[in-house]
């Protein structure tokens, strides 16, 4: 009997217990967003995993009826975030294999901002489309774009993971400001469920933005890494003078505006990238709705190599 008495107590503890952990770690990661007003000359890069569509689902999550409801709402966070460089993580409408003719999200959101043009997009069936990075038009130019896959044969468009699991990519372009500075932005999503095939990405990526580093270019790494601060995969990008921002606080929410996790969405810079203030991640809805299940994330940076700029240290 008495056996059986601490069983039913541990039943009935051990749900409490896991709540009441949820509960302090929502509160940990969660915090008010207050968006900044973005200061002359500063240049805003924002990170936003908007989450795929499926054409063939015409009702239920993250169906195309789902999309109708979205679309709108995330609309509204592009604009409030203002950025200036906006990378886009899982623009995807996924009709099934790697066939990408069509892209509700990545023609709504040009057609809602006519303020932006989209770089690192092509033929799906020669550049992959779905990490977009829009710039504003006014204020920077584009140069070059490219892409390479997480694999062993990065080169091979829609080439597996090192493990076998989904492709998984980075996008990047190549802009220059209208005084004259360029910038390399490489726009990543790291696979979710592999901690090697993380590692084996980040060690590519090295090895990709490792020369331009060298050569003094400046170069900006933003995306959905599934890694938080501190984690392996990052410690080798920052080996080679990328230095990611202190983001507080949750970045994926569930779709439902709980923060049980530190930050998986990134930005990091390199050593000629001056970060201004801290980064700022908005925890909202828009017209009552989650627009996706991770929350935008973004950063000031000034691009001026003056000795003010050399000296500062962005608050950790």
């Amino acid at each position: 009997m008495r056996v059986l008495k601490r069983l039913v107590q541990t039943l009935i503890i051990a749900p409490l217990l896991l709540l009441l952990v949820a509960c302090a770690m929502h509160l940990s990661n969660s915090g008010e967003s207050v968006l900044s007003s973005k200061a002359d000359g500063l240049l805003r890069v924002a990170t936003y995993n908007v989450h795929y569509i499926r054409l063939g689902r015409e009702n239920g999550a993250w169906s195309v009826g789902d999309w109708q409801r979205r679309k709108a709402p995330m609309s509204m966070a592009v604009r409030a975030v203002d950025a200036d460089i906006f990378a886009f993580q899982e623009m995807e409408s996924f009709a099934g294999g790697d066939e990408g003719s069509v892209n509700l999200t990545l023609d709504y959101l040009l057609q809602q901002h006519p303020e932006f043009a989209a770089a690192a997009v092509g033929d799906w069936r020669t550049f992959p489309s779905t990490q977009a990075i829009f710039y504003r038009k006014d204020r920077l130019r584009l140069l070059d774009q490219g892409w390479f896959f997480f694999s062993d044969t990065p080169d091979v468009i829609y080439s597996r993971t090192f493990n076998g699991s989904y492709p998984a990519f980075c996008s990047w372009a190549k802009l220059r400001t209208a005084s004259g500075e360029n910038i390399f932005v490489f726009n990543v999503h790291f696979e979710f469920k592999s901690s090697s095939n993380r590692l084996l990405s980040a060690e590519l990526l090295k090895s990709r933005v490792s020369p331009l580093i060298d050569a003094g270019e400046r170069v900006l790494i933003v995306g959905d890494i599934n890694e938080r601060a501190g984690g392996k995969s990052l410690k080798i990008l920052e080996s080679v003078g990328i230095k990611f921002l202190a983001i507080d606080g949750s970045t994926y929410h569930l779709n439902r505006g709980i923060n049980l996790f530190s930050a998986i969405d990134h930005i990091g810079a390199s050593a000629n990238i001056y970060a201004k203030g801290v980064p700022t991640v908005l925890r909202r809805k828009f017209l009552g709705e989650w627009p996706s299940d991770h929350y935008p994330a973004y950063a000031d940076f000034d691009l001026s190599p003056s000795e003010q700029n050399a000296e500062y240290h962005p608050e950790n």
